[in-house]
């Protein structure tokens, strides 16, 4: 199906891994697809995602000696212009999912007038790590404070590492961790754990493990990396220092889906339902990545959700192409019962389109 300039086939919202590898698919289906990336000062879904946070990256296929974050998300974006895919460095403020053609405002945009008209949607916005909010913490983030124990983990063999949370994911952080550390501290506010008792017992269980009950992290120490922790008993109120390599942050993450509340089927953490691979329960949304996976939330995951979506969002664009032309070649109405053609444009006043 062509894009006539008024009415995009395909729009994706957010540009990690997820969003990228739909742009790319999308595009080398001559979709012409639009990626609305994000904005460099936002704290959710910025453009590149969560790897644009990070250093080193060891476990995505195909890079033998591992690649930066940053170069890897580069790449990613160069392929996708490469095979024709539109990028704007902004990000919606505003959708209407229901409507046909689909609406999106960009900031600016007046409400009787939308920049955007699309057929599909792809939903990549992911998800942020939840932060302690420490003064020091985005600073050395990526060079000692990490969100992601399977990402950063193998930096850290034979280190002393911490890991704040209480809860299953700080448990699962903490024991992968003790693969490669000598020692792994859970420092928890309370004297005792949220996590499932199997957890539980695995990390009381396990020698490499010690625990700083009652404790928060006043703040994070060091110059290029991590040296040590200020914690503060919150009963005495004592502070402490407990002297670390590594600062591995469990205390949950958000997806951003602000957005699309009220439109879009959300589980009780917030993130998308899908169904039948990416689909969403309203036709031509689909979502991928972070922002509807809240169990691997890997980089190679979230990139095979992309190609997924991508090819959910075709398969949907063919169909509408094949009962518009059964429609014409009967008069009107395809045997499916289908619309007999693409969904009619909106007024496209000001639009910005091309």
């Amino acid at each position: 199906m062509s894009d006539d300039g008024n009415v995009r086939n395909v729009v994706i919202l957010g540009s990690g891994p997820a969003g990228l590898t739909s742009a790319i698919y999308t595009a080398r289906g001559d979709l012409s697809p639009l990626v609305l990336e994000g904005e460099p000062s936002s704290t959710s879904d910025q453009p590149g995602g969560q790897l644009m946070l990070t250093t080193e990256v060891e476990n995505f296929p195909g890079f033998a000696t591992g690649v930066m974050g940053p170069a890897l998300m580069t790449e990613m974006r160069e392929q996708a212009l490469r095979f024709g895919a539109e990028i704007r460095t902004e990000k919606a403020a505003r959708v209407d999912l229901e409507s046909s053609p689909i609406r999106v405002w960009l900031a600016g945009d007046p409400d009787d007038a939308p920049s955007i008209l699309a057929r599909t949607v792809i939903v990549a916005t992911g998800a942020r790590s939840l932060m302690l909010g420490l003064p020091n913490e985005a600073r050395l983030l990526g060079y000692g404070v990490s969100t992601c124990a399977t990402c950063d983990g193998f930096f850290f063999r034979d280190k002393t590492i911490a890991v704040v949370g209480g809860g299953d994911s700080a448990l699962e952080e903490a024991l992968f961790l003790t693969k490669f550390a000598s020692s792994v501290t859970i420092v928890h506010r309370r004297d005792s754990l949220r996590a499932s008792k199997i957890m539980q017992d695995r990390a009381f269980a396990n020698e490499k493990i010690r625990f700083a009950w009652n404790s928060v992290v006043e703040d994070v120490v060091g110059g290029t990396t991590v040296e040590h922790l200020r914690l503060r008993n919150v009963l005495t109120g004592e502070l402490s220092t407990l002297d670390v390599s590594g600062l591995f942050v469990a205390i949950g993450h958000a997806p951003n889906t602000d957005l699309f509340k009220g439109q879009l089927e959300m589980d009780p953490a917030g993130y998308l339902v899908t169904h039948d691979g990416t689909k969403t329960a309203l036709p031509g949304v689909f979502a991928c990545g972070d922002v509807q996976d809240h169990v691997y939330r890997q980089a190679v995951t979230a990139a095979g959700s992309g190609c997924m979506a991508a090819i959910d969002a075709e398969r949907y664009l063919a169909a509408l192409e094949h009962a518009a032309s059964v429609g014409e070649a009967t008069g009107g109405t395809s045997p499916s019962g289908l619309a007999a053609s693409a969904p009619p444009s909106l007024p496209t006043a000001g639009a910005t389109i091309g």
